[in-house]
């Protein structure tokens, strides 16, 4: 059975650490002098003192059940959403809730889409608000919970594979708060050294740490309205570009090979392969759709970052994509459907599923022509069993009927099909911007209230993987 008080004490230890976070919001307004910070301050404290309540009225000595994993996942995001609207709304720099909402979902789950149509209106400590939550959120608000909380019993394993995307959960250690320290080392490490790139290249010392954390999560968040359009710096452009690369591979890829010293690990991993040569020939297609830009250097810079950007969930743009040739576009919009790498930052299908989905089907065409061969399928040198393989498959027809429904119901409140579309892809997949009304260019404020609440609950949905999400309406799950 699912025992309500075991949830809601760890939904408060959940609260304090994003209350903790917003703290560093009011250390920024306070450095940059903003009249923001008795206001900052307050919501900081409502976060840490409703998170601490919870905690100490729930108090127990119990270990997570199996199905109390789920719960926690899936209602810490929302709880964690709904509390990081408060820098926004107490503020009053976002005083709607529905925008405020968007924004902050927007943040946590790495998407990037944005209700603003002037970023650089807002102070300094909501811009690095809203980079810190997508930086909290790329790597998961749980696996850092795990990281960092004692207790959690065996099942802290579970909720660590609802929180980690991908269809396969790497574990580098046999403890699983060993894994996610682990991974969040790697982290850690990989955003410093690319927050000392973009300051030695010429960003101030506020903007690359805010572009760091967006970078890293894969998230989108700029402090620029033109995003990274804004700097016309080649270095910081393809510094962005590697690391954008980078955070869409599997971070305990990264970390197996800073300790085993050889990067020969990331050519013996299929995925890995399989994610390189996507945006290789993407990028090369891509770079002959580009006909408003002369140069070749640039129209490479262009189309490689820009295909990173997309399949990776990043959403950066250097350039409004949105009058390239059918040519470029087309193969965006075919990036939208992918993602990355399992265990990355990113959001999206992931790599991983398709290179199993991609296997099984050779598989059944050999078998047509040897019926009576048994053939197991591998991805590297793991066997994949049938329950994954049925996992995946089912994953991959709830996301595809989800994106019909959602993208139906988008026209129905009166979008063209165009920006329906890519509105909903771009949420369910954590990227960011569409084409059409959605574009690069544009934001989702002109959306009704009940358009952002719809597609705040597809960058959930995106961000969890579906199953932990949608397990909560299955009323048996509730029942002893």
């Amino acid at each position: 059975m699912v025992r309500s008080a075991v949830i809601l004490n760890y939904m408060g230890k959940i609260l304090v650490i994003i209350g903790i976070a917003q703290i560093s919001v009011v250390l920024c307004a306070i450095i940059y002098s903003e009249n923001e910070v008795i206001k900052l301050l307050i919501s900081a404290l409502i976060t840490i003192m409703t998170g601490f309540m919870l905690s100490k009225t729930f108090a127990h000595n119990h270990s997570i059940n199996y199905r109390e994993g789920f719960a926690i996942v899936t209602l810490g995001w929302i709880a964690a959403s709904l509390f990081g609207t408060l820098p926004f709304i107490v503020s009053g720099h976002i005083p709607s809730f529905a925008d405020a909402f968007f924004e902050t979902v927007s943040g946590f789950t790495t998407t990037g889409a944005s209700i603003l149509t002037d970023v650089e209106a807002l102070p300094k400590s909501l811009l690095f608000w809203r980079s810190l939550t997508q930086w909290l959120g790329g790597m998961g608000i749980m696996a850092l919970f795990i990281a960092i909380i004692v207790g959690l019993g065996a099942r802290a394993n579970q909720i660590f594979r609802a929180e980690v995307p991908g269809p396969i959960s790497n574990k580098i250690s046999p403890r699983v708060r060993d894994t996610a320290r682990a991974l969040w080392l790697t982290y850690v490490v990989m955003s410093a050294v690319l927050f000392l790139l973009l300051w030695a290249f010429g960003m101030n010392i506020f903007d690359s740490l805010c572009h760091t954390f967006s970078t890293m999560a894969t998230g989108g968040f700029s402090t620029k309205n033109q995003s990274i359009g804004y700097y016309s710096s080649p270095y910081i452009q393809w510094t962005i570009t590697l690391f954008m690369f980078l955070a869409g591979v599997n971070f305990a890829l990264h970390y197996l090979i800073y300790k085993k010293k050889t990067l020969s690990q990331y050519w013996q991993d299929k995925e890995f392969k399989l994610y390189s040569f996507i945006i290789i020939v993407s990028s090369i297609i891509t770079f002959f759709g580009i006909l408003n830009i002369s140069s070749g250097e640039e129209k490479a810079r262009a189309a490689v970052f820009q295909v990173i950007s997309i399949m990776t969930t990043t959403g950066y743009a250097t350039a409004d994509f949105d009058i390239w040739a059918p040519m470029g576009k087309g193969i965006l919009l075919v990036l939208m459907f992918a993602g990355a790498c399992a265990g990355s930052t990113s959001g999206g299908i992931k790599v991983g599923r398709y290179l199993i989905m991609l296997q099984r089907a050779k598989i059944e065409l050999q078998q047509m022509v040897h019926p009576r061969a048994i053939m197991p399928l591998r991805v590297g040198d793991r066997v994949i069993n049938d329950a994954l393989v049925i996992n995946v498959l089912q994953f991959f027809f709830i996301y595809i009927f989800i994106v019909l429904v959602s993208t139906l119901i988008m026209s129905i409140m009166g979008l063209d099909y165009v920006s329906g579309l890519t509105a909903v892809l771009s949420c369910i997949g954590n990227i960011g911007p569409g084409f059409g009304l959605v574009g690069p260019t544009n934001n989702y404020g002109f959306l009704s209230d009940t358009a952002k609440y719809l597609l705040s609950l597809l960058m959930l949905l995106g961000r969890l993987e579906i199953y932990p999400f949608l397990i909560l309406f299955i009323p048996q799950y509730w029942k002893e």
